[in-house]
């Protein structure tokens, strides 16, 4: 008799322990250093599945508590990083850091700001978030839906004037820089000087073919890139999307990948070359290592056309 009701706790303990495994492997929880880590997400789409947590995000533990950099696809993303937090920490998330304007960079700072958080970010990126915030929701609804939520879009409460802000949260120095337009406008990174460690946001993308978006700007988003070698050149880089390593790899997947568009686009609009045309031949001569980076078959055609576009439109 006894074994009969041994069974049904032994199927409901195999099921908290497959739901607690499906809730852990959202994010994968790097240490990096001394009390900093990276929250690293899947780099396909996003999904329901997912939450929208289809990129990285960074954790800073102080002794007063800990810095959040980036705050997820609204209210069930945010849930699901404080929950990831929680397996390193007992610190509550006292401070968020937003690097960008894109859905998974900020829509959860109202759930943070909520749990008694302050959102700092540069007032480049507010501006931005405030003017695509509504066309970010209404995105996010069919894929998300009830994992979306309350969620309001809620900006930095007194955003950060200028290209640079240092800050000290908890006894630790963070800088906010601005290096020039990315993949958004007003995308920043993060710093820490003391560590070595920069939390780029979406001027990075490492595994994962980055994308030019209508809003990206592909020649700033090179020149911002070389500013940030320069500016850290012995950084350890958690990227936006991807592996955290070093310029080696940066270089590679996104510094080398912007160069090679642009040194091919270029000539090409000045010669006054058919948009059509430059397309597939830029196809069919891709450098293989760029083609071995995931979603390069749906992205790199994408990437040529709407180079050839921002730089004939802007007269170069």
């Amino acid at each position: 008799m006894r074994s009969r009701g041994l069974l049904p706790a032994l199927l409901c303990a195999l099921l908290w322990t497959s739901a607690a495994a499906h809730a852990d492997s959202l994010l994968r929880v790097e240490k990096i250093a001394p009390q900093v880590y990276a929250l690293i997400g899947p780099t396909g789409p996003r999904t329901y599945a997912n939450y929208g947590l289809n990129a990285n995000f960074g954790l800073v533990v102080t002794p007063t508590g800990a810095i959040l950099i980036d705050s997820g696809t609204g209210s069930g993303a945010a849930e699901q990083l404080a929950k990831a937090a929680h397996t390193v920490t007992d610190q509550p998330i006292r401070w968020v850091i937003n690097t960008g304007s894109q859905d998974h960079r900020w829509l959860g700072n109202g759930y943070f700001a909520a749990h008694g958080a302050r959102v700092y970010a540069l007032q480049h990126t507010v501006r931005t978030q405030k003017e695509m915030a509504a066309n970010e929701l209404a995105a996010l609804k069919g894929v998300l839906k009830q994992h979306l939520g309350d969620t309001r879009p809620v900006t930095a409460p007194h955003p950060l004037p200028g290209d640079r802000a240092k800050l000290v949260l908890g006894g630790v120095h963070v800088e906010l820089n601005f290096l020039g337009n990315a993949h958004f406008p007003g995308d920043a990174v993060v710093w820490l000087p003391r560590q070595h460690i920069l939390f780029s946001g979406d001027l990075i993308f490492t595994d994962r073919m980055l994308g030019i978006l209508p809003q990206s700007n592909a020649a700033s988003w090179e020149r911002a890139f070389r500013r940030a070698e320069r500016q850290f050149p012995n950084a350890t880089i958690v990227p936006g999307h991807g592996s955290v390593g070093g310029w080696q790899l940066a270089r590679a997947d996104t510094g080398d990948y912007l160069h090679w568009l642009l040194s091919e686009i270029r000539p090409a609009v000045e010669n006054w070359d058919d948009l059509e045309t430059t397309v597939t031949r830029l196809r069919k001569h891709t450098p293989q290592h760029f083609m071995r980076l995931e979603h390069a078959q749906s992205w790199n055609p994408t990437n040529i056309n709407r180079t050839f576009v921002q730089l004939q439109q802007s007269g170069m």
